[in-house]
Formats: structure tokens, C-alpha cells, sequence
């Protein structure tokens, strides 16, 4: 069993979370992450980073990943929860529903995406990408919040800023992707290289292109606003779920195991 603190990556609607904490910066050898918090949800330590920083200045294609990864990891989080705005290629998926992903597809361009650019030659199995046991609680305790909440489903990362074009979304709709977001890849990966837990909570703030007229930035934070009260009240009690000591057999924990070329 091991014993840390539990670390939030806020994305879009959570620059107000822990306002009032302490808050530091931290210099790893892949940049410079500015704002980083620390809580506490009873007597468990939360570290929260700001994906888009304070002032949500950051767009996605330039958040570094493995800076913010590797911070949360330096300081001594073993799990991460993660939360982002998605806009829905399932119809069935309406704006305000909650999804807890069980796959991804990547379709970035420019995003260091590893922590293993030099040997050993690392490749992580990311057969379950996301921690099963993370996942579980944030599914459980979105429903006691009353959230429509979609247990399974496969996110489409792309690069951004732009949004995607209707021809793209139809395109990802076939490869069976339920919903689009701009920033859930890499970090999923980077925490599996560290043998982090990482899970999302993703929540759909629009249909996305070619199933609405238009996609408006707009429109997101209009979403946000009136989701990420309760997402935050479901990031509480997950915390609160989650036992103190991360089991040694957790899958994640494992993420290293036969990954190597020795």
C-alpha cells in the first residue's frame, strides 16, 4: 500500500476551485507549472492545477502536459482526477450529460507525449487507459448528484484551438468515438508512464460540429457555468471515496511492468 495526496487537473469552470489555498509554482525539467494549489477535502491533501492557468490564458495546444504531470507527481500525487469540456458525437449525448471515458483516440499533431524520448525504449500498455477503480467512484458519485451520466465511452483529442469541422466529427463518428475534446491526450498516457492513477470526468457543454448550426467558445462557458458546481461537489466526494492507500495491485501501479527493452 502506498500513501499520497490526490491530484485535480481543472480544466475549463474550475479557476475557482480552492481560491483561497496556498498556491506555488513548481520548476520541472520540462517547464515551469505557475499555479499550482493545495487543499484539503477533510483530511485528505488535494493538489489542484490549472490546465489553463489561473486566468484560463493557456489554449489547449499549448497546456505542457508533461510539465503539469510531472508536477503532480514530484510533489507526491500517485492519482489524478481530471475533468474537461467535450462537445458530443453521440447523439444520444446532450449538453450538460457527464461521461467518464473508457478509451481515447488521439488525433493531436504537435504534443510531446511521453516521458521516454531516450532509452530504455518504454512502451506503456494503455489496454484500460483509465484507472477502473477512479473510474467507478466518479460514476457513483455523479449519479447521487443527480448528473445523466454515461459510464463508457471513447474521446477523440484534437489539436485545436480551432473547433473541428463536420466533415472531421463524421469522420469520428464512424471510427465510433462519442464525444471531442482538446484536452484529454496526453495526459492520460504521461500518468500511466509515471504509474499514476488518472481518470476524467468529462462534461458535454455542446453538440459538436454538423449536429448544431454553430460552435460558439461562448456557449462552453455557458455550460461550464451551470455544470461545474456540482462537478465539483462530485470531485469532493470522490476524493472522499477514494481510500487512503492506493492498493500495489491497481493496474496503474503496474505501468512500467514488461514495458521496457532491457
Amino acid at each position: 500500500m502506498e500513501m499520497s495526496s490526490v491530484g485535480i487537473i481543472g480544466g475549463t469552470g474550475l479557476e475557482n476551485l480552492f481560491q483561497n489555498a496556498p498556491q506555488t509554482s513548481l520548476k520541472t525539467p520540462y517547464g515551469m507549472v505557475p499555479s499550482i494549489r493545495t487543499g484539503t477535502v477533510e483530511d485528505k491533501k488535494v493538489i489542484l492545477l490549472l490546465r489553463h492557468g489561473i486566468n484560463h490564458a493557456i489554449p489547449p495546444h499549448r497546456v505542457n502536459y508533461r510539465a503539469n504531470v510531472y508536477a503532480l507527481h514530484r510533489i507526491g500525487a500517485n492519482r489524478i482526477l481530471a475533468t474537461n469540456a467535450v462537445g458530443a458525437i453521440n447523439p444520444s449525448m446532450k449538453p450538460g450529460d457527464i461521461v467518464v471515458p473508457t478509451d481515447f483516440i488521439d488525433f493531436t499533431k504537435t504534443r510531446p507525449s511521453t516521458f521516454y524520448d531516450e532509452a530504455p525504449v518504454t512502451h506503456v500498455d494503455v489496454s484500460d487507459a483509465y484507472c477502473p477503480k477512479i473510474r467507478r467512484v466518479l460514476i457513483e458519485n455523479a449519479k447521487m448528484h443527480g448528473l445523466r451520466v454515461w459510464s463508457e465511452g471513447v474521446l477523440v483529442c484534437t489539436e485545436g484551438p480551432r473547433f473541428e469541422t463536420p466533415a472531421e466529427i463524421e469522420f469520428f463518428r464512424r471510427l465510433g468515438c462519442d464525444m471531442v475534446g482538446m484536452t484529454g491526450f496526453p495526459e492520460v498516457v504521461l500518468a500511466r508512464e509515471l504509474q499514476m492513477c488518472y481518470a476524467s470526468i468529462c462534461y458535454v457543454s455542446n453538440m459538436a460540429a454538423g449536429m448544431q448550426r454553430r460552435l460558439k467558445a461562448s456557449e462552453v462557458s455557458k455550460i461550464s457555468k451551470q455544470t461545474i458546481p456540482t462537478i465539483e461537489e462530485v470531485l469532493f466526494d470522490s476524493v472522499r471515496s477514494l481510500p487512503d492507500k492506493r492498493e500495489a495491485t491497481c493496474p496503474c501501479a503496474q505501468g512500467l511492468r514488461d514495458a521496457r527493452f532491457t
